[in-house]
């Protein structure tokens, strides 16, 4: 289903495109193209004067998990940064979050009430995970969400698919980044 608007107090909120999930092989969306079409929605964003939220993970739960390292492996010291191609502005608002979701503690909601957000619309990394968490929990608290299809990727393309075609539909909208862009204009 296409968006069907996009509110005066919209935000587009960038999930975990950093440093450390640049080189991510990820599917079915290869990194360079999501964070390409992010750029563009930012871009588009800031000309309508909405926000813009780059988070970024620095970290996760302490539970148990039969992944202990994530994924990651070995990760560069600088692996929270936010890569200089995302265009960071000084208007830009970055949160810094340390579980999948960004809603994990009340510092985002609080971040997002503090600017009059009623909607977000989410691009990143990983569909399935950061993405998909803060789309459930934004839902949940009562936000409109939207989430592009063609700015988000996974490590695993089947979880990509079940996220976008059977999960997220009946949380968010799902768009693409044309579709977002034609309904700013």
């Amino acid at each position: 289903m296409p968006v069907t608007q996009i509110d005066d107090k919209a935000a587009l909120v960038v999930i975990d495109l950093q440093v450390a999930t640049m080189g991510m092989p990820t599917v079915p969306i290869p990194t360079s193209e999501v964070l390409k079409r992010s750029v563009a929605l930012a871009d588009a964003f800031r000309n309508h004067g909405r926000p813009v939220i780059w988070v970024n993970v620095a970290g996760g739960q302490p539970g148990r998990k039969a992944n202990a390292d994530g994924g990651g492996g070995g990760l560069p010291d600088n692996w929270t940064d936010l890569p200089e191609e995302l265009g960071v502005q000084e208007s830009d608002l970055t949160f810094t979050k340390y579980a999948m979701g960004a809603f994990h503690d009340e510092r985002f909601e609080t971040l997002l009430k503090g600017n009059g957000v009623t909607q977000i619309v989410l691009t990143g990394i990983t569909t399935s995970l950061g993405v998909e968490g803060t789309a459930r929990a934004a839902y949940d608290k009562g936000y409109n969400v939207v989430v592009v299809s063609d700015a988000a990727t996974d490590m695993v393309e089947s979880a990509h698919d079940n996220s976008l075609n059977a999960i997220l539909p009946n949380l968010a909208e799902v768009a693409t980044t044309d579709e977002i862009v034609g309904a700013l204009d």
